[in-house]
């Protein structure tokens, strides 16, 4: 799952990127809001965490714009302490959280993770499909309870193809959600991957739909 990360003080942008790579995420980063409006308007993103006191652009500005684009990917942003009328307005701008300025890394984590889950109608933390469970606040996977040894990436597209089970994912869509902007980005990687997660599920758990691409098979 892909994240765009939207801070311009350098630090507080690093620990915020460093956390959710850790956490399994794939991050992208804008230092100011002209910059985070066009990587949102291009870019496919999983969720936003957006500081409202941007230079350039003002973050309210930018989600102002995203909304009026169409672009209705989760966004969690960042206030300062007791600044009730930001708040306000980054909600009725079309925020789905916010969170107050300073906080804790786990607060912020598990708010995002509860943005994901809502996003994708998921209800808790850990998304099932038949016997294969994927632990988000974790990053991992298990079927029938026994782990799964899976890199990174294995866990980014499996986490890909689980959030939209049962519909069909082109390479490019798992491209744009595994890797960050300025990754030399290769599709043809993605086959290398589907091959090795198959080898680590049961038979059929990832259909080829040929010319398309891949389907994750909805279990009960």
């Amino acid at each position: 799952m892909r994240i765009l990360v939207v801070e311009d003080e350098p630090t507080l942008a690093g620990q915020l990127a460093e956390a959710l790579r850790a956490a399994g995420y794939t991050v992208d980063a804008a230092a100011d809001g002209e910059s985070a409006r066009y990587l949102g308007d291009v870019e496919a993103f999983d969720a936003v965490v957006l500081d409202l006191g941007l230079p350039v652009m003002d973050g309210l500005t930018v989600l102002k714009a995203w909304r009026a684009g169409g672009r209705n990917m989760p966004v969690l942003i960042l206030t300062a302490r007791d600044n009730w009328h930001e708040k306000g307005a980054g909600i009725d701008a079309g925020a789905d959280d916010y969170l107050t300025k300073p906080f804790h890394m786990e607060e912020l984590l598990a708010r995002v993770r509860a943005l994901l889950r809502r996003s994708t109608a998921h209800a808790s933390a850990e998304w099932r499909c038949g016997p294969l469970v994927l632990d988000t606040r974790q990053a991992r996977a298990s079927i029938d309870g026994r782990p799964l040894a899976l890199t990174s990436h294995e866990f980014k597209v499996l986490a890909v193809l689980m959030q939209r089970a049962g519909e069909v994912v082109s390479r490019s869509e798992l491209t744009e959600h595994i890797y960050a902007q300025d990754f030399d980005r290769d599709s043809n990687t993605i086959e290398v991957f589907i091959g090795r997660l198959r080898k680590k599920l049961p038979p059929d758990t990832i259909e080829t739909v040929r010319g398309l691409g891949y389907r994750l098979a909805a279990r009960g």
